[in-house]
């Protein structure tokens, strides 16, 4: 089976099954907790790199799912017409355009961008690369992210390093971003509360639950900005 199939299946089959609306749903109390630090993390390195403002800046999300980062840069002060996002699934992208049909959503491939070189300011992927079981289509997404990124432009990596009990994902860590991403400079920082870790707790404690997400072993995934050198 090809690797796009593949995945196209697995999240097919992720819709099908039941409680993961409720373990997603955007008011439980461990996704706001999550949402809210890496909002806080991502808001840090966009100032860090001179994105902000995000008026004018053009973004794509590579794996947009059905637009809500995208969603959530608009609440950050980019402009809707300036926002791009790009995904497999036809259902998510039809879905995204309801909800915002001022946001430029297409249906795709990572590994095959429908955009011209050095397009955009900023180029993200949110969990997007640990769904890709395939090296040579990790690789041919690399490279198609950075082919439209701008020289001065920045890639926003956010993705888990810690494998869950889970065949259909691989964890990815910094060794490999970098290999991926060959010449580049990454500015790299661990964040996220273990899920499940925050899942149990979240309702009880969320004191308890920003306590333990200092601690760096219990943060699951990296947060990564990435920039050409020659920029």
């Amino acid at each position: 089976m090809r690797e796009l199939d593949r995945v196209r299946e697995v999240y097919a089959e992720r819709d099908r099954r039941r409680g993961l609306a409720a373990r997603y749903d955007p008011l439980d109390p461990a996704n706001l907790l999550l949402v809210q630090e890496r909002e806080r993390a991502v808001a840090a390195l966009l100032r860090c790199y001179g994105l902000v403002p995000l008026g004018e800046k053009r973004v794509l999300e590579v794996g947009c799912g059905t637009g809500g980062e995208l969603r959530r840069f608009v609440g950050y002060g980019a402009r809707p017409c300036n926002l791009h996002g790009i995904d497999l699934l036809p259902s998510y992208v039809e879905s995204g355009k309801e909800t915002s049909p001022n946001l430029h959503l297409v249906c795709g491939s990572a590994d095959n961008l429908p955009y011209p070189d050095a397009w955009f300011d900023l180029v993200m992927q949110f969990t997007m690369f640990t769904s890709i079981l395939d090296d040579a289509v990790r690789r041919q997404a690399a490279e198609e992210m950075l082919r439209v990124l701008k020289p001065a432009g920045v890639i926003l990596w956010y993705d888990f390093w810690v494998n869950p009990i889970n065949p259909d994902v691989r964890a990815i860590g910094l060794r490999e971003i970098r290999a991926l991403f060959p010449g580049c400079r990454l500015d790299a920082r661990r964040v996220t509360l273990a899920p499940p870790l925050a899942r149990r707790l979240a309702r009880r404690s969320w004191w308890a639950c920003e306590l333990l997400g200092t601690l760096p072993w219990l943060r699951t995934h990296y947060l990564v900005a990435i920039a050409k050198n020659d920029a």
